[in-house]
């Protein structure tokens, strides 16, 4: 079978397209033809040794894929072959087949065809996750989303909206703002791209402000880091929750601790992936509940692009370099 290896630390360019044994399932183990794989944000640090998972060399990068289950091991109990599943990996997932722990799939819903269920859990899992359990937002609540046309961003728009939010969507171009209006977002604020200066940064915390009375967001959703933490956080109403999802900008902050006392506001962290492992129980809720609402119509995933597997560079290079709406996959051709 085909994979994307990195066997050395680098940027896309350095990945090669290898031939490899396919692997066989051990106890609790199921084998999936893989015939999509999403692209996320880690997946560009992991490549590059920045991410905090550290797999040994040679990897595929790689950490959702969607396929059909094609060998179950022994020990397997409620998945088959045949099944449609998602597959919830870390890493290993830009290849043609792949061993997951059974507990590690999804069943996909009839409604949801495969490059939707590759781009459908990490994005919505951790939005979820990050606005019911972490923020426990409430209905009437305003809501700010920065990165909002990104993969986490777009689904903590939908959520948001879902929930009851009012929700203000922050992104770098009017082309990616549209997109968050098209989701839901009830207001929108163009920031510019790169280094916020002292200026830049004070005018980003007085819209925000602007746009909720004066009263600052009660929730704020930051998947971006870098030089626009800080002045979302001065715009955080009191009692107000900050949520640390990620650092796409690159530097992580250094936030002047006194504005969350000055604010009796929470900084709030977010590590989806940790809390599946400790809650399963909890997580299974809700992937149900996420579920659900995708056969409702309330989530509807943005897949701006797709590559073939052989492209994941290219993908890969979207990704880091911010020119993503939502999510884009790669296919495997069968």
């Amino acid at each position: 079978m085909k994979a994307v290896l990195c066997k050395e630390y680098g940027p896309p360019e350095s990945l090669v397209i290898e031939d490899v044994p396919s692997p066989e399932p051990g106890e609790g183990q199921v084998l999936i033809e893989v015939n999509a794989a999403s692209v996320n944000f880690p997946d560009v640090l992991i490549i590059e040794n920045k991410y905090q998972f550290k797999p040994p060399l040679p990897f595929a990068p790689g950490g959702e894929v969607a396929g059909r289950v094609a060998k179950v091991g022994p020990g397997v109990k409620n998945v088959k072959e045949g099944d449609r599943v998602i597959g919830s990996c870390g890493w290993g997932g830009f290849v043609e087949e792949i061993v997951v722990d059974e507990a590690r799939c999804t069943p996909i819903p009839d409604e949801m065809d495969y490059n939707t269920g590759s781009a459908f859990l990490m994005t919505y899992g951790t939005s979820h996750f990050a606005l019911r359990r972490r923020a426990n937002i409430q209905p009437g609540e305003s809501l700010l989303v920065m990165g909002a046309a990104g993969g986490v961003g777009l689904a903590a728009v939908e959520l948001g909206k879902a929930m009851g939010a009012r929700v203000i969507a922050a992104a770098s171009t009017e082309d990616k703002l549209q997109v968050c209006r098209d989701h839901g977002a009830d207001e929108t604020i163009l920031y510019p791209s790169g280094e916020m200066s002292r200026d830049e940064q004070k005018a980003f915390s007085d819209k925000i402000k602007e746009l909720t009375g004066g009263q600052g967001a009660d929730v704020v959703y930051d998947p971006v880091g870098g030089s626009y933490s800080e002045p979302a956080l001065r715009a955080t109403a009191w009692e107000g929750r900050f949520l640390v999802i990620g650092f796409a900008a690159g530097p992580i902050p250094k936030i002047p601790l006194n504005l969350a006392l000055l604010k009796n506001c929470q900084i709030v962290g977010v590590f989806w992936g940790a809390y599946t492992g400790r809650e399963p129980a909890e997580h299974q809720e809700n992937l149900a509940e996420l579920m659900d609402m995708f056969k409702k119509g309330q989530l509807k995933p943005h897949i701006s692009a797709t590559y073939p597997l052989e492209n994941a560079a290219d993908a890969l290079n979207d990704m880091g370099g911010r020119k993503v709406k939502g999510k884009v996959v790669l296919t495997v051709q069968r």
